[in-house]
């Protein structure tokens, strides 16, 4: 489904004085002092944002991480508390890195998925007010939801005219590399395309993604424990707390395979002065694994082929293995047998899937064919349709490859997270 146009909110037809401009900038100093007072995460957040009109371009607000952009109309018959709702609105866009999180997906569903998220969150928590005369997307079903699960919620049971009985979204999304059909614009030298909406390099975002990520440290810092909202807290733990490199951890359990037994061979000479043959130890290096690459319709190629070139790193790594390989979606496609001595070369292995996401269908598939590995290895995005898998059957490891929700753990297993370092 791809939606064409959804309802926006009308910018109300005011006469826009210099008067006006004023009263309503001024507005937004006040409110952004009354989230100071009341909510200080989102205060100091907001004090990092340039505050800049652009009643030309912006029908209601939007941000790029480092402006909040205003229509003058758009605020000037609301509250203060609703104002703090929208900047808090637009802060938590920043936080949650919904600018970068759309991938291929359609634009007008994934911006309802986010404002789903957003909104929850602003009002459990008593951020400001909502905006009175505005339907916003927001359902408390959602909660603890990503944003990316809401999205295939909404895709699936919604068409387009029911999605515009559901709400409007409440200020302009921006998706910094991307124009409104998914293009990658050419940004002029002042970092603006055609209409004044901003866009960047790629090499500018990464940039402006470490800033918000060192601004949303100081300002939790600040604001102090039990002032951030539950979700950010995870995420200020998760880039805060010391962690292993995931690889150091899928090496770990990989090495943890490794049949480790004791042999009374002849001790060496160091050892004849005891008069006593001790036992020592004896190591087989050879490596028997099976990994399952999930190619389920939210797994990109481009992911695909980073988890075949994970899968030959651990190649590399052993001198002697014995590695499954295969694919699945909801069924399992393309098992290949891959050892030190058979020949066989992972570049000509055929990447397969595409449709629903059942994780249940590899163990499925291990109990059918009499595969029992020492390790059982899953590259995935982490979202499984229902259940994780069998948790009695053999060790599992989830390697999930995923930028936008560093907090999944399965319920089973280990989990990691992976990551390009």
């Amino acid at each position: 489904m791809t939606i064409e146009t959804l309802e926006k909110v009308e910018t109300p037809e005011i006469e826009v004085t210099d008067e006006l401009r004023k009263e309503v900038f001024d507005k937004i100093v006040v409110a952004r002092v009354g989230l100071l007072l009341r909510h200080p995460f989102f205060g100091n957040m907001a004090t990092r944002l340039v505050i800049k009109e652009a009643s030309d371009w912006c029908p209601t607000a939007a941000t790029d991480g480092r402006h909040l952009f205003y229509s003058v109309p758009f605020f000037a018959n609301m509250t203060n508390k609703e104002v703090e709702f929208v900047i808090a609105h637009e802060i938590l866009h920043c936080v949650f890195d919904h600018m970068t999180r759309r991938e291929d997906r359609d634009p007008q569903i994934h911006n309802i998925a986010a404002d789903y998220i957003v909104n929850n969150t602003l009002v459990r928590d008593g951020i400001g007010e909502k905006p009175r005369d505005i339907p916003i997307f927001q359902d408390f079903k959602y909660e603890g939801w990503t944003s990316e699960a809401v999205y295939d919620e909404i895709y699936k049971k919604y068409d387009e005219e029911e999605l515009k009985q559901l709400g409007k979204l409440l200020d302009e999304h921006i998706d910094w590399d991307k124009d409104s059909d998914g293009n990658s614009p050419a940004p002029s030298k002042k970092g603006k395309k055609e209409g004044g909406k901003p866009s960047y390099s790629k090499d500018e975002l990464k940039k402006i993604r470490d800033e918000i990520k060192e601004n949303m440290l100081g300002a939790a810092q600040a604001a102090g424990a039990g002032n951030l909202p539950a979700e950010v807290e995870r995420m200020i733990k998760e880039f805060t707390e010391p962690k292993m490199n995931w690889r150091e951890i899928l090496q770990q359990q990989i090495q943890s395979t490794i049949k480790n037994d004791f042999t009374f061979q002849r001790p060496s000479r160091k050892a004849w002065h005891t008069g006593a043959i001790l036992p020592g130890m004896n190591y087989d290096t050879t490596i028997d694994i099976a990994i399952a690459i999930d190619m389920s319709g939210s797994i990109s190629n481009e992911q695909g082929s980073v988890f075949l070139g994970e899968i030959q790193n651990i190649m590399s790594q052993y001198q002697d293995y014995n590695i499954k390989v295969w694919c699945f979606d909801t069924k399992v496609y393309n098992e290949a047998d891959f050892s030190a001595d058979n020949g066989s070369d992972l570049a000509n292995y055929e990447l397969m899937g595409g449709g629903g996401t059942d994780f249940m269908c590899n163990w499925k598939y291990m109990k059918e064919n009499g595969i029992e590995p020492k390790r059982f290895i899953m590259f995935t995005d982490g979202m499984p349709w229902d259940s994780w898998g069998d948790p009695d059957y053999c060790d599992t490891v989830f390697v999930i490859h995923s930028h936008y929700d560093k907090n999944t753990e399965a319920p089973f297993g280990i989990t990691t997270h992976y990551d390009e370092n």
